[in-house]
């Protein structure tokens, strides 16, 4: 076989990386993660159904550094779905096809989803819980 000087593929080598490309990929992702962080709330709640001792090991665990990091996250993926979701509802209504409305509505999701984030979680730290 001739050892011929072509490119691997094109989406390695041609395409860059846009807020499009990155709001597609991060609304699988997030799908994802929501799915697997509905496990540990099914089972925070059987915990809750198994009496208090077995809801305080959960408490414990979900108040931990890393509980508190990976409920942040969650909570991130959960709104980032969302937002990013009703982007897609306009879309699908036949609005934002436009470029420049499509980044717009990306960079847009992908804020709002930091802002709701960050707006819960300081009001649950300031109330007193998050575990």
């Amino acid at each position: 076989m001739a050892d011929m000087q072509r490119p691997l593929s094109p989406h390695i080598q041609v395409y860059r990386w846009q807020v499009q490309m990155v709001s597609s990929i991060l609304h699988r992702a997030t799908g994802i993660a929501l799915s697997v962080g509905s496990l540990v709330v099914v089972g925070g709640l059987l915990a809750l159904a198994a009496g208090e001792e077995q809801f305080g090991c959960f408490k414990t665990v979900a108040g931990s550094p890393l509980g508190l990091v990976l409920l942040f996250g969650w909570s991130w993926s959960l709104f980032y779905h969302l937002c990013n979701g009703i982007r897609h509802l306009l879309q699908d209504a036949g609005a934002g096809y436009e470029i420049v409305q499509f980044v717009r509505s990306s960079w847009l999701s992908a804020t709002g989803s930091i802002v709701l984030t960050v707006l819960v979680w300081a009001y649950v730290l300031m109330a007193g819980g998050a575990a």
